[in-house]
């Protein structure tokens, strides 16, 4: 995707908490000092949109 005039301007995505996990994986492969600021904002509109939601229940690994 062209970045030329597109700098600043925010999209709106919908996607699953296990697709945003596969995103925030996959940009984690790139350097931190690239990607961190993206990672947090990520995150933080997760955290966000998701408050109030009762927590998934993670199988035991036991």
């Amino acid at each position: 995707m062209s970045q030329s005039g597109q700098e600043g301007r925010e999209l709106q995505l919908s996607v699953t908490v296990d697709e945003a996990n596969l995103i925030l994986e996959g940009v984690g492969l790139l350097p931190f000092a690239r990607v961190y600021a993206l990672v947090a904002k990520v995150q933080q509109q997760a955290r966000e949109q998701l408050a109030g939601e009762p927590a998934r229940e993670e199988p035991d690994a036991t």
